[in-house]
């Protein structure tokens, strides 16, 4: 055997060993895909908790594909200016989004104004549920979350006001639901995200605030500008141990809520180049360095999604989810 044969005899054996590993990876896609920067939209103003996730996400998402991820904010709407961004675009993965069950679902379900549904998006793979916590500002009577439904009830007369995210998000929901299993009256402010939301409790235009929790949440109660009152789970990540959980509360200790998220594209794009999308996801949730800073900014993170099947199940789950949270709160579905 000469030279020449027995470097390409090595190099074929080589390639056979590799092939069952090989047999587990996606296929790089025909057309080269990425060929150009992908985008990644973020349904709310830049500075909030779905804007941290997103540019922790997209940094490592850019380099596993070899090409920038540019992160597009457009708040308002409660996720529906987001939404439509996305769907607008061509069906082809170059454009996803950092969605959740208020986007994806709640908003269509919920908003007559929505021109889409839910099946409009297919799931590439979920990331992480995300803590809600309670924020009071810091004039507020009430350090837990008993002290502000005693507060609640003497103040029928003039609601306690709550900020959140936007109208029919899960935040609005669950002050709905709070208010009627408390029997008093809260007004609801809607906001156009989280950072105006969070601005709002901070600088006293509303008393309350529900928010998925940022480790600024704790700066600020340091500074003195707002308290974090409770989370409405039903445990925490080791990083935000110092939250007092829902159980401790002596009147809804069973409140509990988180929210899901993941990435979605529009219905439709090439299985091929979401299935390398969705292994780029699942490179970034394998880092123990992004779970870290996840699960620092108050997430619970998830574990990478092998196949469109088992995305496809998860998307069918949260679709229950948020079906049973509609009903508890005695509202029904839009036609």
């Amino acid at each position: 055997m000469t030279a020449t044969h027995r470097r390409q005899f090595l190099q074929y054996a080589s390639l056979l060993a590799g092939a069952p590993w090989l047999a587990t990876q996606p296929a790089w896609a025909a057309d080269g895909y990425p060929s150009k920067p992908l985008s990644l939209v973020v349904p709310y103003p830049a500075g909030g908790a779905s804007d941290t996730a997103a540019r922790i996400f997209g940094e490592s998402i850019g380099k596993t594909l070899k090409q920038q991820v540019v992160v597009e904010n457009y708040g308002g709407g409660t996720g529906l200016i987001g939404a439509n961004k996305v769907l607008s675009a061509q069906a082809d993965a170059y454009t996803f989004f950092h969605g959740s069950i208020n986007e994806v679902f709640l908003a269509p379900m919920l908003n007559p104004s929505a021109r889409y549904a839910p099946k409009d998006f297919s799931l590439v793979a979920p990331i992480s549920e995300a803590h809600i916590v309670l924020l009071a500002r810091n004039g507020l009577q009430a350090d837990s979350l008993d002290k502000v439904i005693a507060l609640a009830k003497q103040s029928s007369a003039k609601p306690l006001t709550y900020a959140t995210v936007g109208i029919d998000s899960i935040y609005h929901l669950m002050g709905e639901a709070l208010a009627t299993r408390v029997g008093a009256p809260l007004l609801h402010v809607p906001y156009k995200g989280g950072a105006p939301a969070l601005q709002g409790v901070a600088g006293g235009e509303v008393d309350l605030a529900i928010l998925p929790y940022q480790t600024s949440f704790d700066a600020m109660q340091a500074q003195g500008r707002l308290k974090v009152v409770t989370s409405f789970s039903k445990e925490l990540p080791t990083p935000l141990a110092h939250i007092p959980l829902i159980s401790q509360s002596q009147q809804l200790p069973d409140f509990a809520y988180t929210i899901s998220g993941g990435y979605f594209v529009k219905q439709g794009c090439p299985a091929e180049r979401v299935s390398l999308l969705r292994n780029a996801i699942g490179a970034a949730l394998q880092n123990p360095e992004i779970r870290a800073r996840l699960e620092a900014e108050g997430r619970t993170v998830a574990q990478p999604t092998g196949s469109q099947a088992a995305a496809n199940q998860a998307f069918d789950q949260y679709l229950l989810r948020v079906g049973e949270l509609i009903r508890t709160v005695g509202r029904k579905p839009v036609a």
